[in-house]
């Protein structure tokens, strides 16, 4: 069964109900046990499970080069026999032809020389061609096999992945069970993700968590220390609007009573995630995903570079691997090459792309089309790759609105979403395109990419803050499976985790 990454809060058997794990931030309380007993006990016993599945249902590995021949043979054997009767006399005889020149050459020479008046090259050659003709020889035997290969070879997924009981599958277990989750509800997905999200934040998890550690705990703030601390978030590049909310909020909290530095950061992350939920308390529903049996069209925006039609592969293999009818429209007719990078992209993940194969042609039509597609397929979920374009350029933001009301027009019934790619690594200057953009494409959310290789990751409050729209995925990586969902409390721990 596909693990659907969009309703993953919803798919455990606990007793609390899926839409209040979703909406309810975990209390912030100390435990009456010993916690470290505890967590150890609760990630033995995902690991245990973990283990149990996978070998419950095994996934299909490279075997061994004998194994290959063993089963090519009896392939052979099972599947050809007709053809082995009618060469099997032709076979034999040359066989054993082979193995009678075979064995005299043996008897002759045990190793394929040539005489010493040739050149070193001659002699290379002569040898090449002598172990050649020995290796067709024996190769009669055995038909040459069939290559078939896989959909999944290009990547390895995470049940192919060796888990290892390490401290990041300490902390990873500990998120999700502060979530609610089960330990035998925990799938590999959720670990292996959690993981990279943690590596890829490293860099900014190390420049404000020590500083914050070093500044908190120390009693009532004083001018010096809410300095640092402002320092410290602008330097994530959390932006001077959210560092003056949290620096205000946290100050408050410190005035009041002496906080312990542990307490005073579990406050700080609790003011985090109320604010990268603000968005949401507006939104008709928490969780964000495609809703089944409906067509539902993402329109992705963004500018050259920010990993817009890579995100558009990876958004098409989640949905494909959560058992969504998924199809691509490859409007980003602007860019040279852009179409076949995205039709690439489309095979990877098994997603059909719907193109124009003329030049310069109308995005608005390609859009059309891809609608129409969709409409006649039962099609569930349809990304629109949009030229990328600077937020200076009026004519492609002119062009970007006119695909929106062909989006309108044609499909009134589908639920339509309007995404934002933003590099993380860009930092402050993503929002003034995110500014731009959202007046043209209506924007209802953003994608936050490469968060791996910046120590800018505080953005991601920058841009809820400034600019009110809720983050709808993020990724922290080049593969396939390093685009997930965002979960605004699995953010705050891999952000500010000791």
């Amino acid at each position: 069964m596909a693990f659907n990454w969009f309703q993953r809060q919803h798919q455990d058997s606990s007793d609390t109900p899926a839409a209040q794990k979703q909406e309810v931030t975990p209390p912030v309380t100390e435990p009456q046990v010993d916690p470290t007993e505890d967590l150890l006990a609760f990630a033995k016993s995902a690991y245990k499970n973990i283990q149990q599945k996978q070998q419950a249902s095994p996934v299909t590995t490279a075997p061994e080069v004998a194994d290959v021949e063993a089963q090519t043979i009896e392939t052979v054997l099972d599947t050809a026999p007709a053809v082995v009767s009618e060469v099997a006399l032709t076979a034999e005889l040359d066989v054993e032809t082979a193995n009678i020149d075979s064995l005299s050459l043996d008897a002759a020479t045990p190793e394929p020389t040539a005489p010493s008046n040739l050149s070193f090259l001659e002699r290379a050659a002569a040898e090449r061609q002598a172990k050649q003709e020995r290796l067709i020889a024996g190769a009669i035997e055995v038909a040459k096999p069939e290559v078939v290969t896989p959909a999944t070879t290009a990547e390895t997924t995470p049940d192919q992945e060796a888990l290892a009981f390490d401290e990041g599958f300490l902390w990873s277990a500990e998120v999700l069970a502060a979530q609610g989750r089960r330990a035998e509800d925990i799938s590999v997905e959720e670990i292996t993700w959690l993981k990279k999200l943690r590596q890829g934040l490293d860099k900014t998890r190390r420049n404000i968590l020590n500083q914050l550690k070093a500044i908190v705990g120390q009693g009532p703030l004083n001018q010096a220390a809410v300095s640092e601390i402002e320092a410290a978030l602008l330097q994530a590049d959390v932006g001077v609007e959210a560092t003056d909310y949290i620096v205000n909020t946290l100050q408050k909290k410190l005035l009041a009573e002496v906080t312990p530095p542990e307490q005073a950061i579990a406050y700080l992350k609790q003011i985090l995630r109320d604010m990268l939920d603000a968005p949401l308390q507006k939104a008709p529903s928490f969780s964000f995903a495609p809703e089944k049996e409906t067509l539902n069209i993402w329109l992705i925006t963004g500018v050259n570079g920010a990993g817009k039609t890579t995100t558009i592969g990876k958004i098409s293999h989640l949905a494909q691997k959560s058992g969504y009818k998924c199809l691509i429209g490859a409007a980003d007719t602007f860019r040279a090459a852009a179409v076949e990078q995205v039709k690439v992209w489309g095979q990877r993940s098994g997603v059909e792309v719907i193109a124009n194969p003329g030049k310069n042609t109308d995005p608005a039509a390609v859009v059309f089309d891809a609608i129409a597609a969709a409409q006649a397929r039962e099609t569930e979920l349809l990304l629109v790759d949009t030229a990328g374009r600077l937020q200076n350029k009026k004519n492609l933001m002119d062009e970007l609105g006119k695909v929106r009301r062909i989006i309108d027009k044609k499909a009134p019934n589908a639920k339509i979403e309007s995404l934002l790619v933003l590099d993380a690594t860009l930092g402050q200057n993503g929002l003034r395109q995110a500014q731009v953009f959202s007046q043209a494409a209506q924007l209802t959310g953003v994608v936050l990419t490469k968060l791996d290789g910046t120590a800018k990751g505080g953005v991601a409050l920058a841009v809820v803050q400034q600019l009110g729209l809720p983050i709808r995925f993020i990724g922290a990586g080049e593969g396939m499976e390093d685009l997930r969902p965002f979960s605004s409390y699995e953010f705050v721990e891999a952000l500010l985790s000791g």
